[in-house]
């Protein structure tokens, strides 16, 4: 599968994030559950395409949510989205991660992500409750949803990024070109 067909995938679930999943979570959590599936294809991204791929989708889709959905401060989702990618990508680069390692990482990017806006938008006085407060009633209950659809997503995923940018091993990588 090649790269454009995956930013299409990434933005029609940037389009479900905003319009199905309101109808689909029940009403009492609709303020409390913030889906971030496009998120969870840059964490994706990171891990089987590399951190400089990542970077720029995280910094992109974030963008566009920033302008479409939260229009407090723009560049908060683009900044947070695309650390969060390259961090992600530049910990566990060349190394082939097994599923439970793949959505333990996911599930620590997710969290890494909310705490780091959270703590922009507390230093800029938007938000004005404390960490446990939000941890306990946006944070963990996001991030139970994210888990759920990177262990759904996880197996085509994979296959998606590894075909579009297959990878070097190691040893590839680290010879010198001979100069002729």
């Amino acid at each position: 599968m090649r790269i454009h067909w995956i930013i299409l995938i990434m933005f029609v679930l940037f389009l479900v994030e905003g319009t199905l999943m309101n109808w689909l979570v029940p009403i009492e959590w609709v303020h409390r559950v913030v889906p971030h599936f496009v998120f969870v294809f840059v964490l994706f991204s990171s891990l089987y395409a590399g951190r400089h791929v990542a970077l720029l989708l995280g910094i992109v889709f974030g963008m566009l949510q920033d302008i479409v959905y939260y229009g407090h401060l723009l560049g908060v989702h683009s900044f947070t989205m695309g650390l969060c990618g390259y961090l992600i990508g530049l910990m566990l680069e060349f190394k082939r991660v097994p599923m439970l390692t793949a959505i333990s990482v996911i599930g620590m990017g997710c969290l890494l992500l909310d705490t780091l806006t959270f703590m922009i938008y507390t230093v800029f006085k938007i938000n004005s409750q404390p960490y446990v407060w939000a941890l306990s009633h946006h944070i963990l209950p996001s991030l139970f949803l994210q888990l759920l659809f990177a262990l759904a997503c996880y197996v085509p995923a994979r296959r998606w990024f590894e075909q579009a940018f297959p990878r070097k091993s190691r040893e590839e990588s680290s010879e010198m070109p001979t100069i002729r």
